[in-house]
């Protein structure tokens, strides 16, 4: 029997408020499947309110909680034993944005770990070049990245003519399907346990260290800026995000810390990575888009001021939409550093009888 009912209530209402949380995030999303961590959980919760409801019972002083209770084990009762498939189908935009930025941020160890080689790279490019000028043809195997820097620019921002004039969509076509292609590389390149991976990331970022060294020391950085923002700032996060999920697969044949059998493993991360690399590849559209009818136009056609704001404002909200968008939820992976913080929705007042 209870002793003391306010204390009891004081005691339980966290539990309530968190079983109706779960219960209206299932209501919202009817296509969402829990993990069996949150499966879990949420018996642990129908259980426990429900014996509070029988306890409550035999006080005939709070009916208004007590019919909380009886509408909210019905509810979970009901959600347990439903039989009817509730599977909507696929939700682009649903998945657009909620899926993929919740799948990034569940596997952010993997990003840090694409981030930290291809930034490696940057620093050996750049040191190489700076250390050895005679090593450009080396470092940077593109006959227009070979030429002076000045000389470049200056031919640039003397051209009239429009040198992609009816070509605009093939080039960007071009650049969609090589970007890409070398994104499904570099997630491929996970199977080999992730040292392909890091060798591409790293030789990417080598490049990217030289270019932006010679085109610093030659006092072009405004050049650079203006040339390489506006679609990189979307095409390199793109890359770093395939290496993202090369390493998601590299991890899962490596298994460190698991006892469950590679098929399983492979399994459980296969949909995260699906997920990574279609968003690779709407990202990489957008940047051949933009490098085709923006990027390759300079001063006096486009300033390069709009060209370097344009840049900071892409990489602005896309990091605001990897970060942000889709809320926050408990994951599969919640156990690990990379979870995003999960949770089930804001604690009711409902129950505050």
């Amino acid at each position: 029997m209870i002793v003391d009912l306010q204390r009891f209530l004081a005691n339980e209402r966290p539990v309530w408020s968190e079983l109706e949380g779960m219960l209206d995030q299932l209501e919202r999303e009817p296509g969402v499947r829990m993990s069996l961590e949150q499966a879990q959980r949420f018996h642990c919760l129908f259980e426990r309110t429900a014996a509070d409801l029988a306890k409550l019972r035999t006080f005939s002083s709070e009916p208004e909680t007590r019919r909380y209770l009886e509408h909210l084990v019905a509810r979970a009762y009901g959600e347990i034993h439903e039989t009817r498939d509730r599977h909507r189908g696929f939700r682009p935009l649903h998945w657009f944005f909620a899926t993929l930025p919740q799948t990034f941020r569940r596997h952010l160890r993997a990003f840090a770990m694409s981030l930290t080689v291809t930034v490696a790279g940057c620093l050996l490019g750049g040191l190489a070049l700076a250390l050895d000028p005679e090593a450009k043809p080396v470092l940077m195997p593109f006959p227009h990245l070979q030429q002076d820097p000045a000389q470049r620019v200056a031919q640039e921002e003397q051209a009239t003519a429009d040198r992609l004039a009816g070509a605009k969509t093939t080039f960007s076509a071009f650049l969609m399907t090589h970007n890409t292609k070398v994104s499904i590389l570099t997630l491929a390149l996970g199977m080999s346990w992730g040292v392909g991976t890091v060798l591409m990331l790293f030789y990417n970022g080598v490049i990217l260290g030289a270019v932006t060294v010679d085109y610093v020391a030659a006092g072009q950085a405004r050049f650079l800026l203006g040339w390489l923002l506006p679609h990189g700032a979307i095409e390199i996060p793109a890359i770093l995000i395939a290496g993202q999920a090369g390493f998601v697969l590299a991890s899962a044949l490596i298994g460190w810390g698991s006892r469950r059998p590679l098929t399983a493993r492979l399994r459980q991360v296969s949909g995260d990575i699906v997920t990574l690399i279609f968003g690779v590849a709407l990202l990489l559209v957008w940047a051949g888009f933009v490098e085709a009818f923006l990027s390759q136009y300079h001063e006096p056609v486009i300033p390069y001021t709009a060209k370097i704001a344009f840049g900071a404002l892409e990489l602005a909200a896309l990091t605001l939409f990897l970060a942000r968008s889709g809320g926050t939820r408990r994951g599969r992976d919640e156990e690990t550093a990379s979870s995003i913080n999960g949770g089930v929705p804001a604690k009711s007042e409902r129950a505050s009888a």
